[in-house]
């Protein structure tokens, strides 16, 4: 599948294959580490993405063989005052809000290093694919900090609170056989596949009904913050507002016509 078109940025290079947007993060010459201006303006791409009908699905990597993205640029941390670096810290925990929010699916396909803020970009999209030479990690420990853009949050979510514990206060990293087994990446595939097979769990996804799979995003999302019988009431009033839309009555019409069905998000 070749890309539809092409959008560069200063550091980021940007591909729409049909309905789906590529984020490619193109700082090669520093691993593609996150500096400011390339939050900015991958903050700035996923706030494009959530708005635009034409595109129904996010897949952030990074440019190159060996890194997705090392982490944020040490140069620019070095020397933040306690003011610039609680800044800096909101700024990307907004950025990746902005990722997690999505009502629409966002996959990282995770190309080689992901360490610190790469980790919890990772972190922030809904799916992440791994390739056989990822390492990810939450080093931070080490440099003196902590997390900054929604890794002691997010990471115990997904993998539990002593998994994340045991990986934030040690700094460790993990080869990618060792993060799928412990829930902290999908699955892993071949490096040179990796792209393609978040290509097809993309098309995977946007062949379904896409005011369903915002709902289920949305309930899966805000479940997660709320007690179980809290979850189930936003459930059912969920699954109650699909049930006023075109796209149910279309998916169980196909369903008993044995046709594919042509959703309209209506």
């Amino acid at each position: 599948m070749s890309p539809s078109t092409t959008e560069t940025y200063k550091n980021l290079q940007i591909e729409r294959r049909g309905a789906v947007t590529v984020l490619l993060v193109n700082r090669p010459d520093v691993l593609n580490a996150l500096n400011r201006e390339t939050l900015g303006e991958i903050g700035e791409v996923a706030g494009q993405f959530v708005q635009d009908h034409e595109q129904g699905a996010l897949i952030v990597t990074g440019v190159g063989e060996k890194s997705f993205i090392s982490g944020a640029d040490i140069n620019e941390l070095a020397v933040l005052d306690p003011r610039g670096a609680e800044d800096i810290s909101r700024l990307g925990q907004r950025v990746l809000d902005t990722l997690a929010d999505s009502p629409k699916p966002v996959i990282a396909a995770v190309n080689g290093f992901a360490f610190g803020g790469g980790c919890e970009l990772a972190l922030a999209c809904h799916m992440r694919l791994a390739s056989e030479n990822a390492v990810l990690g939450l080093p931070e420990v080490s440099l003196g900090i902590i997390p900054g853009y929604g890794g002691t949050q997010r990471l115990p979510r997904l993998v539990g609170p002593g998994r994340a514990l045991e990986l934030i206060l040690s700094g460790r990293r993990v080869k990618a056989e060792e993060a799928e087994r412990i829930g902290l990446v999908n699955r892993v595939v071949p490096r040179q596949q990796l792209l393609e097979e978040a290509l097809r769990l993309a098309q995977s996804i946007l062949k379904n009904g896409p005011l369903a799979v915002a709902a289920a995003l949305e309930a899966v999302r805000r479940g997660l913050e709320l007690p179980l019988e809290a979850g189930l009431r936003l459930e059912s009033g969920l699954f109650g507002i699909l049930a006023a839309s075109e796209d149910m009555h279309e998916g169980l019409k196909a369903f008993l016509e044995k046709r594919p069905p042509g959703f309209r998000r209506k």
